[in-house]
């Protein structure tokens, strides 16, 4: 005879995750989530206020910035990127995010490692000011090699039809403000190790800007929600910068008529950014990496102060021009 547990998987081990992870994941609820952790389903009612919702959704893993976590043992901020990576498209929409749920798979669950992992998932669902209202936990050998796992989120939000559809239209003159990444966020990583690692040698533990390198690799991606909220009724459009860089990702909410010009000596760019950069094209960075921008805003001339006013870490960096869509730097 041969139990579930002899070949690798642990039920006993996921039974307790899930009533360690309880308090994480119920500071996430508000009066909307229906129903207690460990359904089948998790219920969300609609709030209030709205005349013909909409609802979007959006999914996103981490990527291999996983991959560091794993090797600096570090797993208390990479939840907090795959909320981020999610949201932040959400509200690229207009939509309030209303709820998220994740999917974790590993080749032997570590209930430590994994608890930390889902209370890096609440808090940045905290900070995105949605509920966490399921997840599934997939213990899977032979699958993946016993520390490794992956991540994926899923994300939902909400937003008004009237207010989608009476938007106001980009135009020509319209000002380009950025917003601060807190560094890499989720994208490039295959890129980072391959250089800093393999190609110079370079250690998680070395000093990098009065950090150790891994602390600046894996500083969590931001999330902009409350950014957002504050800052809705003043703009016309955000384009989220992740893989791509502003080069793919700011022509996506751009129309036909309409190309991008960024002055480059105006991006603030983070000192790790600087670092690669002498080891890798000009090009190949704007089309991998972030910059320092983490999120582009569209905002109209005569709104540009009231932006700059609520915001003070946001600054111009262009504006739209006649043209075909796409991106110019200057």
């Amino acid at each position: 005879m041969i139990s579930y547990k002899e070949s690798g998987v642990d039920i006993d081990a996921g039974a307790r995750l899930v009533e360690e992870i309880k308090p994480f994941v119920q500071a996430t609820f508000n009066q909307h989530v229906l129903g207690p952790i460990g359904g089948f389903a998790g219920g969300f009612a609609l709030p209030p206020g709205y005349t013909n919702p909409v609802l979007f959704g959006a999914t996103d893993g981490v990527g291999t910035k996983l991959k560091l976590a794993i090797s600096a043992g570090k797993f208390d901020t990479i939840g907090i990127d795959l909320v981020a990576m999610c949201v932040n498209d959400l509200i690229c929409s207009f939509a309030q995010p209303l709820f998220f749920l994740d999917y974790y798979a590993t080749g032997r669950l570590d209930v430590d490692v994994a608890k930390e992992i889902i209370a890096g998932i609440a808090k940045g669902c905290q900070e995105a000011e949605c509920a966490l209202i399921g997840g599934e936990t997939a213990e899977m050998p032979g699958m993946y090699r016993e520390k490794d796992f992956d991540l994926a989120g899923f994300a939902v939000g909400i937003a008004e039809r009237s207010e989608l559809e009476n938007r106001p239209p980009l135009q020509a003159g319209d000002i380009l403000v950025a917003l601060p990444s807190s560094g890499i966020h989720s994208n490039g990583y295959s890129l980072v190790r391959k250089l800093l690692f393999e190609k110079l040698g370079m250690k998680l533990e070395d000093p990098f800007e009065g950090r150790t390198l891994g602390e600046v690799l894996l500083e969590p991606t931001r999330i902009y929600v409350r950014s957002y909220k504050e800052l809705k009724d003043s703009i016309k459009a955000l384009a989220h910068i992740t893989g791509g860089g502003i080069v793919e990702n700011l022509p996506r909410i751009l129309p036909k008529n309409l190309k991008a010009i960024v002055e480059s000596s105006s991006i603030r760019v983070l000192p790790i950014f600087q670092f690669l950069s002498n080891y890798i094209e000009r090009e190949e960075m704007y089309r991998t990496f972030n910059m320092g921008v983490g999120m582009i805003l569209v905002v109209a001339p005569d709104r540009l102060q009231e932006v700059l006013r609520k915001r003070d870490d946001a600054y111009p960096i262009g504006e739209l021009v006649e043209g075909e869509r796409g991106v110019e730097f200057h």
